[in-house]
């Protein structure tokens, strides 16, 4: 949180400080004040409602209906064994299948997903990390089917497998085969989907997890140097893929420290892909970012306060210059969005864009002695953080090694306690509260989802060139054996009807699974 102690802020707060250092014109390095001239006077940024439960056909409606009520992106949300390389009649997918986000099993899923969907028009953000390179070939098949070519299809796959082994915990495959198939995406959208955002380096989960500002900009931005190295390690010209490169941000409680950690993260970015890394292009130094409210801060109790601060936290995006938004829904600390919930919403953002005002200046709080103060010593306390995971030989290094993770797990400690405490004031929840409040109804899954999706499975596998795809997946394994780019082989056997489970198995074949365990 921004520091409670000093009320105060004037221009002692910002001796010696050069604007045209710190701060540069909008649109121009090193980008604090954002990473195009004309921000939201010249575009809005994309409202992009993360959706995804049950089966194909339920979460394309849901898509439609937020299309329709003027969404101007998708994110799609994947059920758990989709995230971990699970068919859905895995053993280990029991119960899970269309939970927490829609089943993709294969092809003809992502079909039923996108039906009636121009994806010509609509770009597609997909959070999904180890099992990434293969919705995005499955993405990239069912838009070739529509008639829109590889080079022309937009959007982002999330593709981040470092914050999963710090803060989420859906990696398959041990780190280094995992880098792998991280930069093997970076090279094949270079040459097939060069619109196509390859990553977006996540400090949302990193928040969620628990950390503070400052830890969520400094490990998130160490992450993104291990990609940048790997990538240059595999012989990749980073001017050639970093203007590919996308961040994710959380948009917490604190709205003035929100807005400069963006500022900050932004800025440090530009300076370490200029001076470190020694990249020539400004599209290489440019940061552009999507950002989603604080699910973490969300309460089941008085869920409507909720609405509320999803409102203030998407002005601390917007305020920082974020690229696109996800609001969160006021239920969502009961169960997944009802589409009423989505509805609202997506209105927070449109009343935001459209009725508040914020949008017609650029970098509106630049120059604000509490602001910039704030902004400089988040980026300070980040880059005393990356250099200690420098010390210890790198973001990989350092995970395998605990270091975020405890210094996470130290900070959620903090925070846990001044809740207890009643230091920390959450409304509804340790001050404020309402005896016998009734819960809203929340969104249930259908139950026969699972079986029809495993029955649909069962009939899409009986139905394909059992043959064909054996040849193919053994393609992907001989592959997977050497060092050649592993998507080519997989899209031919996802195009063949091989499933994301198959895929999946067959790279564990080779690479083996993180930590041992099945």
């Amino acid at each position: 949180m921004s520091d409670s102690r000093k009320t105060n802020f004037g221009p002692d707060d910002l001796q010696d400080w050069d604007p045209g250092e710190a701060l540069g014109a909008p649109g121009s390095f090193p980008y604090t004040r954002g990473p195009y001239a004309s921000m939201y006077a010249g575009r809005l940024w994309t409202m992009r409602q993360y959706a995804g439960f049950g089966d194909a056909e339920a979460t394309n409606h849901r898509f439609r209906t937020l299309l329709d009520a003027g969404q101007t992106g998708l994110s799609v949300a994947f059920d758990l064994p989709t995230q971990m390389g699970l068919d859905s009649d895995d053993d280990m997918a029991m119960g899970e299948v269309g939970k927490v986000g829609v089943a993709i099993d294969s092809i003809e899923d992502m079909r039923r997903l996108f039906a009636r969907i121009p994806l010509a028009e609509v770009t597609t953000s997909m959070t999904i990390n180890a099992t990434a390179a293969i919705l995005l070939l499955l993405y990239q098949l069912v838009a070739e089917e529509q008639g829109v070519s590889a080079e022309m299809v937009r959007g982002t796959v999330q593709n981040d497998i470092l914050k999963e082994y710090i803060a989420r915990g859906t990696y398959i495959y041990p780190a280094a085969p995992s880098m792998r198939l991280v930069t093997d995406v970076f090279a094949y959208c270079a040459n097939e989907m060069p619109n196509w955002n390859t990553i977006s380096i996540s400090g949302y989960h990193i928040r969620e997890a628990g950390s503070t500002a400052a830890q969520e900009i400094a490990f998130t931005i160490a992450n993104g140097l291990a990609y940048v190295e790997a990538a240059r390690g595999a012989g990749l010209d980073v001017d050639r893929f970093a203007p590919r490169l996308s961040f994710f941000w959380n948009a917490h409680n604190d709205l003035f420290e929100e807005v400069a950690k963006f500022r900050a993260a932004r800025r440090l970015w530009a300076r370490l892909m200029r001076e470190r890394v020694g990249a020539a292009s400004p599209e290489s130094w440019r940061m552009r970012f999507h950002t989603q409210t604080a699910g973490s801060t969300l309460t089941a109790q008085q869920p409507d306060n909720n609405v509320v601060r999803t409102a203030y936290q998407a002005l601390a995006a917007v305020l920082g210059g974020t690229q696109s938004l996800h609001t969160n829904s006021y239920d969502e600390a009961i169960g997944l969005p009802t589409e009423h919930a989505a509805m609202i919403a997506l209105r927070t953002q449109q009343i935001l864009g459209y009725e508040s005002g914020v949008a017609a200046v650029v970098d509106p709080l630049a120059g604000s002695y509490f602001v910039e103060s704030l902004t400089d010593r988040l980026e300070e306390e980040a880059v005393d953080l990356i250099d200690r995971i420098d010390e210890l030989g790198g973001a990989v290094a350092a995970i395998e090694s605990g270091f975020q993770q405890h210094a996470i797990g130290d900070a959620a400690y903090d925070h846990a306690r001044a809740v207890e405490a009643g230091s920390a004031v959450i409304v509804g929840v340790n001050r404020f509260t309402v005896e016998g409040e009734e819960a809203p109804a929340a969104l249930r899954v259908d139950p026969r989802i699972e079986a029809d999706q495993v029955a649909r499975l069962r009939r899409h596998r009986a139905g394909r060139d059992e043959s064909q795809v054996v040849d193919a997946l053994r393609a992907v394994h001989g592959a997977a054996e050497g060092d050649t780019n592993l998507l080519y082989p997989m899209r031919e056997a996802l195009r063949l009807g091989a499933t994301v489970g198959e895929v999946s198995s067959t790279l564990v074949g080779v690479f083996g699974r993180y930590g041992g365990a099945r």
